[in-house]
């Protein structure tokens, strides 16, 4: 009789780690029905309210300092990077900014930035003044956080439990782990050398509660960095006030109250921190911090769950040599699969089939979809050409499908009539399994200034090309050039328009002209000045209208002209 069973799941390197985080509740973690993997939710999955309290237990916090900085340089699938390697490559002072109430200020940080005296916080125009050739990118928290969840997945091979620690760390449940490393000491070396061999700059921390190991991997020196069980008091209490966690208000109070450190806090009498420091509800209070670090009150922390893998393997009881019992086995596959996505709430963007013939053979044949989908019908005719290019041989015993890339998938609402929007994705899908996914593309907006730089071609489905309202712009060209052509062009004041150019060896006199209108370049692109456009739209004798543009400001450099586009 044929079997239907879940394969399991591999060990996934960093570059197989993909989920965006979500929340379910633990009871989703018991054992599921039919032909699901281990694991049932799309996405790495916070368990609430997880709590360190009970027995005595043995935290590890990763401190991730430059986080923003470094996991933009995280090596590729299948390579891998020291910090040798990263120092031999001269990379520019990188910083990253955001909008901030004084124009643009600095996020962070990198080393060499650092060096020359550039610090978060700063203003990006006063960080240029300073510094000149640093390299500026957008601060984006989203895509830092979404990476940090990958990283702490990708920290389950030293502990199930790992959770993450704020924009910049980790926390990670060694309870009974360390002894499989060799010890504390040396388990904390693999963790540190592996972190490393990524190219993170990492500070760990080994305490009793979190917020012990929290305070050690921020604040303590190199030296004190484990803390033995039952001596957290001990340990901490040369560590600065600020390594509680407490707000700024806080901090800035006890330090006027000449309380620096944490001993001096722990050996005020209780009822006089409550007189000046009342509990309160907040989680960063000064008694509620301080009780969590030294183990007297629970910390909630939300635990990261492994993704879920759908993956099935049916083997045969006789080899099938034709295609038709090849359909008929993906299609059963393929209705366990749209149940399993159905019970999570998602949908498939990518699978693979595998056919394993008795010779030993594999044939791999993949699908793809522009959105996710769990319709039984149209991922059976997705696979339907695919299909017809498998060579059974001497006969295929056992097939395996894998949805290799899952999304949520929410129910659409219909329209006031019942009826419902027009779905093109199915059209979509055919046309790219038949021409291919390079044959299928749709024009979108970028977040770039430039007129050359404003749109793209995407394909279907394609991440980050989510649609942008149009922006209210003047007339644009029916012709855009890829190139501009330089021209020749006689105006009567420097920053007026032209009154005759010469294209093509063709001399064109101007008779109207609109503008200008001033494009300059992102606030992140070096040498803005430079850059700066004066676009101008004109008509010549003839009727033929035209989109040209100076560049050089007045005092930066002679003036050029280019033609960009005509209108139609």
């Amino acid at each position: 009789m044929d079997s239907l069973q879940p394969v399991q799941r591999p060990r996934d390197g960093w570059s197989g780690l993909s989920p965006p985080l979500t929340t379910r509740s633990t009871s989703a973690l018991q054992e599921r029905p039919g032909g699901a993997s281990d694991s049932s939710a799309a996405g790495a999955v916070a368990q609430p309210d997880a709590m360190w309290s009970g027995a005595m237990k043995r935290v590890l916090s990763v401190w991730l300092p430059r986080w923003a900085i470094d996991r933009r340089r995280l090596p590729t699938s299948g390579t891998q990077s020291t910090p040798q390697s990263f120092e031999r490559v001269n990379f520019p002072p990188l910083v990253l900014a955001a909008p901030g109430r004084r124009g643009m200020v600095l996020t962070a940080v990198d080393e060499r930035a650092e060096h020359t005296g550039l610090m978060p916080g700063m203003r990006l125009v006063d960080a240029r003044a300073l510094v000149a050739g640093i390299t500026v990118e957008k601060a984006d928290p989203v895509a830092d956080q979404q990476a940090l969840v990958q990283l702490g997945l990708w920290c389950g091979r030293f502990t199930p439990r790992v959770a993450c620690d704020g924009a910049d760390g980790l926390l990670l449940d060694v309870t009974g782990c360390s002894h499989l490393f060799g010890g504390e000491q040396a388990m904390m070396q693999t963790v540190s050398k592996r972190l490393t061999r990524l190219g993170l700059e990492t500070r760990l921390g080994l305490a009793d509660t979190p917020g012990a190991a929290r305070a050690l991997a921020r604040f303590a020196p190199e030296h004190q960095r484990i803390v033995k069980p039952g001596k957290v008091r001990a340990a901490l209490k040369t560590l600065p006030v600020e390594a509680l966690g407490v707000t700024r208000s806080d901090t800035l109070t006890l330090r006027h109250l000449g309380l620096s450190t944490i001993g001096a806090i722990t050996r005020l009498p209780r009822a006089a921190l409550e007189r000046r420091f009342p509990p309160c509800s907040a989680e960063n209070g000064l008694l509620q911090r301080l009780d969590q670090v030294l183990g007297n009150r629970n910390e909630h922390l939300s635990l990261l769950a492994p993704p879920p893998v759908y993956r099935w393997r049916l083997d045969f009881a006789e080899p099938v040599m034709h295609r038709e019992g090849l359909e008929t086995a993906l299609a059963n596959m393929m209705a366990r699969l749209t149940v399993a996505l159905k019970r999570g709430q998602h949908g498939a963007r990518r699978l693979a089939l595998w056919c394993f013939g008795i010779d030993g053979s594999m044939a791999e044949r993949t699908v793809a979809a522009s959105r996710p989908t769990r319709d039984t019908d149209h991922l059976q005719r997705l696979f339907a050409g695919e299909l017809e290019t498998v060579d059974p041989g001497f006969g295929i015993d056992a097939i395996a499908l894998h949805a290799t890339l899952v999304e949520p998938l929410e129910a659409r609402q219909p329209l006031l009539d019942g009826s419902q929007q027009d779905n093109l994705d199915p059209l979509i899908d055919r046309l790219v399994a038949r021409l291919g996914a390079g044959a299928v593309l749709r024009p979108v907006f970028t977040e770039r200034r430039f007129p050359e730089q404003a749109e793209r071609f995407a394909g279907p489905g394609e991440a980050g090309t989510s649609p942008l309202p149009y922006p209210d712009l003047p007339p644009r060209p029916f012709r855009l050039f890829e190139w501009p052509e330089p021209l020749q062009v006689i105006a009567l004041v420097p920053d007026g328009p032209p009154r005759l150019f010469i294209w093509r060896r063709v001399r064109r006199r101007i008779t109207r002209a609109a503008g200008p209108e001033r494009i300059a370049p992102e606030w992140w692109t070096p040498d803005t000045d430079q850059a700066t456009r004066d676009y101008w739209r004109v008509e010549d004798t003839d009727g033929h209208r035209y989109w040209l543009y100076r560049t050089g400001l007045r005092g930066n450099g002679a003036p050029r002209w280019f033609l960009h586009g005509l209108y139609g």
